[in-house]
Order: C-alpha cells, then sequence, then structure tokens
C-alpha cells in the first residue's frame, strides 16, 4: 500500500513548477529530436546529461522520461509523412504510415500513430508500475553468484540480439568491459590500466563515453552522409496542408482495429523491453509481424493498414515501460535511453535494487508518472495543437543543426567534468565510435558492457572469495544456475537453431 500512494504522490510532485516544466520541456525536445532523421531520444538525453548535474535527481529523471517517451513516439511522424523513419523504431511504422500518406490520408495515419503510441506508452507504464514491488521481492532473492549469472545473462543476449553481426556484438560488448577496468581496483584500492598517466586513474567517466558514442560520432556520419539530406523534397513538404481535425482517428476505425491488438501489442512490447538490449525496434517488429500473423487482412500490411500501424506503434512505446524494469532492479539497461537514465541515478547516488522502491520511491514516482502523463496527455495534445507544424522541423538547416549540437556536446562534457581531460575523451571516443559503425560494430554494445562490466567483475569476484576459489558455485547455486541455464537456452533458440526467415513485409 506505501508503494502505491508514493506513485499516487509521483502525480502530485508533477504539479510542482520546476517539474511541470522539466516534463513539458523534455518532451518538447524529445519531439524535436526524435521526429529529425538522424537524431534520436538517446542523442538528446546525452546531450542534457550535464544539466542532470546542477539540478536536482527529481526534475532530472523527470526530463529523462519525458523523453524517452515522446521520442519513441515522434520517429512515427517523418517516417508518415516522408518516409524517412526519425528513429529506428519507427521503420514499421513508415511501410504503412507513408502508403497511407500517398493516399492524402497521412494526417490520418499520424492520428493513429498518436493513438497507439498513447495506448501502447499508458499501458506501459502502468505495468511497470504494477509490477515493480513483485519484481523487487524477486530481486531479493538473488544471491551473489546469481546476479553474476543474471548480469552475464544480459551480456549475452546483448551480442545475440545483434543478429548477423555477434562477432563484431560480441568483440564491442568486450571493448566496453575493457574500458570500464581502467581506473581504481573497487576491491583492492590499487590503480590499473593507467598507463602511468595520473589522469587515468579516477577511471573514464559515464559522460565522455555516452557523448563521444552517441553525440559526437553521429556527427561525423551524418558529415560524412551529407548528401542524403537532398533525399527529402522540401517543397513536397511545403505542399502538405493538414489541419487539426485531420488527426482525430475515425471510431469506426478504431473499432475495425480492435482493442485486442492493443492490448497484445502492448504486452509484446513491455516484455520484449525488459530484454536487455533488444529496445523499440525489435518491438515494433515482432509486433507487426504477429499483427500481421493474426490479422483477417494480412494482404494489406505494407500497403497502408491502420492495423500495422497501432500494432509498431503502441509496442516500441509499451517498451518504455518494460525497459525500466531491469534497470531500477538490477542495474541491467533494457535500451540505450535507459543506459543514460541509469548514469542519472548513479550521479545522484543512487543504487537499482529492491531497497531503491523500498526506501527512496518518493524519487522515482515522479519519472512513473511524467511517463503515464507523457503518453496519455502529452502525445495526443502536442499532435492536435502542433502537428501542422512538426513537418517544419525538417526544413531546418542540417549544418546550423549539427553545428549546434557539436557545440553542446563539447561544453557539456566539460561542464559535467570540470576536465579538459575527459573532454578531449569524448573526441578520442567519439572518432573511435565513429570507425566502429562504419564497420558495423554495435555501439549499444559497448555501451552496455562499460556500464555492466564493474558489477559484473565485482560480483564474480565475490562469489569466489565465498567459495574459496571454487567455480562450482555458479553451479550449485539455484538462482545462478537458473540464469545459466537461461543464457543456453537463448543462445540454442536464437544462434544454433535460428528461427525460420519471417515473410517480407
Amino acid at each position: 500500500m506505501d508503494t502505491f500512494l508514493s506513485y499516487f504522490n509521483g502525480f502530485a510532485a508533477l504539479t510542482d513548477p520546476l517539474n511541470f516544466a522539466m516534463l513539458v520541456g523534455g518532451f518538447l525536445i524529445g519531439t524535436f529530436f526524435g521526429a529529425m532523421p538522424g537524431l534520436t531520444s538517446v542523442l538528446a538525453i546525452a546531450l542534457l546529461l550535464p544539466v542532470t548535474y546542477q539540478i536536482d535527481v527529481v526534475p532530472a529523471l523527470i526530463m529523462c522520461a519525458s523523453i524517452f517517451m515522446s521520442g519513441m513516439y515522434s520517429g512515427s511522424i517523418t517516417a508518415i509523412t516522408i518516409n524517412i523513419p526519425g528513429a529506428p523504431s519507427s521503420m514499421m511504422t513508415a511501410l504503412d504510415g507513408n502508403k497511407l500518406m500517398r493516399r492524402g490520408k497521412g494526417a490520418n495515419a499520424l492520428g493513429h500513430a498518436a493513438l497507439g503510441s498513447m495506448i501502447g506508452g499508458t499501458l506501459g507504464a502502468v505495468l511497470l508500475m504494477a509490477f515493480m514491488p513483485i519484481a523487487a521481492k524477486v530481486s531479493l532473492l538473488i544471491q551473489t553468484p546469481g546476479k553474476f549469472a543474471l548480469i552475464f545473462f544480459a551480456l549475452v543476449v546483448i551480442v545475440i540480439v545483434e543478429k548477423g553481426n555477434l562477432a563484431k556484438a560480441a568483440i564491442a560488448m568486450l571493448l566496453g568491459l575493457m574500458i570500464a577496468t581502467i581506473g581504481i581496483d573497487d576491491l583492492l584500492s590499487v590503480p590499473r590500466f593507467t598507463f602511468g598517466t595520473e589522469s587515468l586513474i579516477e577511471g573514464i567517466d559515464l559522460m565522455p563515453l555516452v557523448i563521444g558514442a552517441f553525440a559526437i560520432s553521429e556527427i561525423l556520419v551524418q558529415a560524412q552522409n551529407w548528401r542524403l539530406d537532398k533525399a527529402i523534397d522540401l517543397d513536397a513538404v511545403n505542399r502538405i496542408k493538414i489541419t487539426r481535425r485531420d488527426f482525430i482517428p475515425l471510431w469506426s476505425e478504431v473499432r475495425e482495429i480492435g482493442i485486442w491488438l492493443y492490448l497484445k501489442s502492448t504486452i509484446i512490447g513491455y516484455l520484449i523491453g525488459i530484454l536487455p538490449g533488444a529496445g523499440g525496434s525489435m518491438a515494433a517488429f515482432v509486433s507487426y509481424i504477429e499483427a500481421r500473423r493474426s490479422s483477417r487482412k494480412p494482404e494489406e500490411y505494407g500497403q497502408g493498414s491502420r492495423e500495422g500501424i497501432a500494432a509498431a506503434e503502441s509496442a516500441n512505446n509499451a517498451m518504455c515501460g518494460g525497459a525500466f524494469v531491469p534497470m531500477l532492479m538490477f542495474g541491467i539497461p533494457g535500451d540505450p535511453t535507459t543506459a543514460i537514465v541509469l548514469g542519472v541515478l548513479v550521479i545522484n547516488g543512487l543504487q537499482p535494487g529492491a531497497r531503491l522502491l523500498e526506501n527512496q520511491a518518493d524519487l522515482i514516482s515522479p519519472m512513473f508518472a511524467a511517463l503515464i502523463v507523457s503518453a496519455l496527455i502529452l502525445i495526443p495534445l502536442t499532435l492536435y495543437l502542433l502537428g501542422p507544424l512538426f513537418l517544419k522541423m525538417v526544413t531546418i538547416s542540417r549544418g546550423l543543426l549539427y553545428s549546434g549540437i557539436a557545440v553542446v556536446a563539447l561544453v557539456g562534457s566539460y561542464v559535467a567534468t570540470l576536465s579538459v581531460f575527459q573532454m578531449s575523451l569524448s573526441l578520442v571516443l567519439g572518432i573511435l565510435a565513429f570507425y566502429m559503425r562504419r564497420q558495423n560494430y554495435s555501439t549499444v554494445a559497448m555501451l552496455l558492457g562499460f556500464i555492466l562490466g564493474p558489477d559484473l567483475e565485482q560480483y564474480f569476484r565475490r562469489a569466489m572469495s565465498l567459495s574459496d576459489d571454487n567455480p562450482l558455485i555458479f553451479l550449485t547455486s539455484p538462482d545462478s544456475l537458473f540464469f545459466l541455464l537461461l543464457t543456453a537456452a537463448f543462445v540454442y533458440m536464437i544462434v544454433i537453431r535460428k528461427p525460420k526467415s519471417l515473410p517480407a513485409a
């Protein structure tokens, strides 16, 4: 009962002027970054991460939650209107949304995308709040060997979800683990891998890695692909005329889609969100394929199906709620955005786990409330009020935009750490991430390896110490054995057995 009372207090906290400003401001920023092709909500939070050093943890988490939800939704705007997904999670939406746009029903497609996002995002956040107390009790049952096996399972899942690039994903993840070992050994309090440089004694901060991997590298990628901007027909964008009334979906269309499709897609998205590293793209893809499989009109998918839009958008926004579960209870991010949110928690001295919900629920409950308010109120409200202006965002000069992002990224990395060395690391890691992306190495796997590496090492060494260096403790401990068997099952089902190829969309 105390937990649910804290949830209610979380909504009350949103009435604070600063918290409300962070909620609305974060939502608008996330919408802008999500709708702009090449920008993502991950980049938005990475750029604003230095701001979290200067404000209280509650408004910082509220801002992150609203950016997460709005960035996931707003990728559908350009996916539908100009067939260029603003975010990777909106690729499935583009298949049907742009077909409707070409028929003159673009506003209707945007309305259905917003409705699916609203339902999926709201129910995903509700599921998060409902099952968090249960997850907290389960987390208390996991002992030190089990925690190592759980993190090992998460790292393996992060690698195997990169289909077709398992070796490169593994190398990227191992690189993240290696970077995390630089600095003071937490158990022995001695420096390691500093190469005689005092600047590395404190290790590499999360800030330069995040800004380098997601901001600097993105700027370099966009500079390399500068000619791709011409793919956006600005004259065609300016010719699009949309009124606010056009955004409201017809009730007959909603009934034809059916409430069951929204619910099923929400559950799929929520469950996939719990898997480390899966993300919104996988949630949208799996939900879309399942919706087409069970549809009475599968031939319409890919040709302008409103069911396809509803399935994809409900799932990728429901993923937001699911991704917070492993992050808050076990310190295992469900996707890159929650990896950065985890950094916000750690920066403010909050440790993931059951005690976080039990002792500091007043700090995280406003974040849950922000997820619900963003999905239930701000998504439909901003589409109705600002929808006709959304398309104008793609006409902004890319040169001006990315120059501004570069300045914000470098200044932010210095302000956050007050270290020229750490700012320089942002550039170095950004260049490294750029070349990694050119060769299809996953920067997400590297980031998650960096974040999970210290805990993986710590729990392994503690478990070995408890067993007098006997590795059989990982097989004799029931919770550890469970996660190791689960890891083997995932590897068999996804890598060895390999599911049959899905029919083309």
